[in-house]
């Protein structure tokens, strides 16, 4: 019996080799979903720029950003849009290829943030293509102080940096070993 083949499709693929990380690019998947039916739902009953409180803290409030991570550039002439496009997509790639050269179990947290991060960034560019603006919707506020309104795939890029903080603050701890793995 071959034991490539009976391997659990979890540690390796039928030839036997590991898995690379772009096995995580399901997760990708899932956020640019997620993402863009939530804000399919915020424009579609959402009113522009009125406030619908959720929780004393969080408003739902359509917002249009035609700028980048906190409507940085978004008062310039259109130039912004595909300068930012242009980002998105050499950023893609490089995690896309990133990817690749990772062991999907062994890796897995550092696998999972830049797929997280990959999905939020394709989202954002999704909006950015398609509209030439980012659909916004979700707004954080702490006594009369807002935080500039943001959409699943701004939240997946963060949750994904933090994660990538958290892989490397592991990393740090046994230099030379992947993250999660023990150096003996």
């Amino acid at each position: 019996m071959n034991t490539s083949s009976t391997e659990s499709a979890g540690t390796a693929s039928a030839s036997g080799r590991a898995l690379t990380g772009r096995v995580w690019l399901w997760l990708s998947l899932a956020v640019i979903a997620l993402d863009q039916a939530s804000k399919a739902w915020a424009v579609r009953h959402l009113s522009f720029h009125v406030a619908t409180p959720v929780l004393p803290v969080l408003d739902l409030t359509l917002a249009y950003n035609t700028g980048a991570a906190f409507s940085f550039l978004a008062g310039e002439s259109g130039w912004q849009r595909w300068l930012l496009t242009a980002l998105a997509l050499v950023v893609a790639v490089l995690i896309v290829g990133y990817l690749g050269r990772l062991k999907a179990r062994r890796q897995g947290l550092l696998c999972a943030a830049l797929a997280l991060i990959l999905g939020g960034a394709l989202g954002n560019l999704i909006d950015r293509l398609r509209l030439g603006y980012v659909v916004d919707f979700i707004s954080a506020h702490w006594h009369g102080h807002y935080f500039p309104a943001f959409n699943v795939a701004d939240s997946s890029i963060t949750i994904g940096a933090a994660l990538l903080l958290i892989d490397v603050l592991r990393e740090g701890r046994h230099p030379g070993a992947p993250a999660g793995e023990e150096k003996t």
